[in-house]
């Protein structure tokens, strides 16, 4: 009974204080379809720990999506390449790509990168021997792992006015720190989902 009281109380409170709207205080907007466009980029990549503008391909998806008021969500999906938002910039690029590698660095022993001491699954295809063999074939980038891992793997963007709420020297950039090094290899291309949400009006 007691906390009938109270509830009664509280709502009489409600009614009489100055925290409460009346009908011509509050403002109401009409029900909006929601709607959601999806994309994957093939990006191109460099050697080594490189970088790129994804700033003008999300820009092309946002603007080919017709939504006006949302959000756009970016996210690598590579576990070695990383999405994040910055200044584009190429003394500033070739900057952070040397503090990725000292918080990183390539040479750095890395548990990671003892193959010879990686567990495979239990049910792996063809036993425990075809896991050794499998394994020998893994690329040695622990390092690249712990640069994804500290850049991170997905940014989200509003969008207002169909285009990206972004600041003048903000770009949404990849970062893929798993490059081929030297001439060994070719560059890779890699897989960057764009997902942009909200209304088209």
């Amino acid at each position: 009974m007691k906390t009938l009281f109270a509830a009664v109380a509280i709502l009489l409170f409600a009614e009489a204080s100055c925290f409460h709207l009346s009908s011509s205080n509050v403002k109401t907007s009409k029900l909006r379809a929601f709607k959601t466009h999806f994309t994957e980029l093939a990006v191109p990549t460099g050697r080594g720990v490189s970088m790129v503008d994804l700033t003008p391909l999300i820009a092309k998806v946002i603007e080919g999506s017709k939504i006006v008021e949302g959000v756009a969500t970016v996210l690598s999906k590579h576990s070695t390449v990383g999405v994040m938002i910055n200044e584009w910039e190429p003394r500033f690029v070739d900057d952070a790509r040397h503090f990725l590698l000292k918080l990183a660095p390539r040479e750095g022993h890395y548990l990671h990168n003892d193959l010879d001491y990686r567990v495979g699954p239990p049910d792996w295809p063809g036993g425990d021997e075809a896991w050794r063999a499998f394994r020998q074939s893994e690329p040695v980038n622990a390092h690249s792992h712990l640069i994804q891992f500290v850049i991170g793997t997905t940014e989200s963007i509003p969008i207002h006015e169909s285009k990206m709420a972004i600041g003048t020297y903000q770009n949404v950039i990849a970062v893929d720190a798993d490059g081929p090094v030297g001439t060994l290899g070719s560059p890779k291309t890699r897989t960057i989902v764009v997902q942009v949400q909200g209304s088209d009006e």
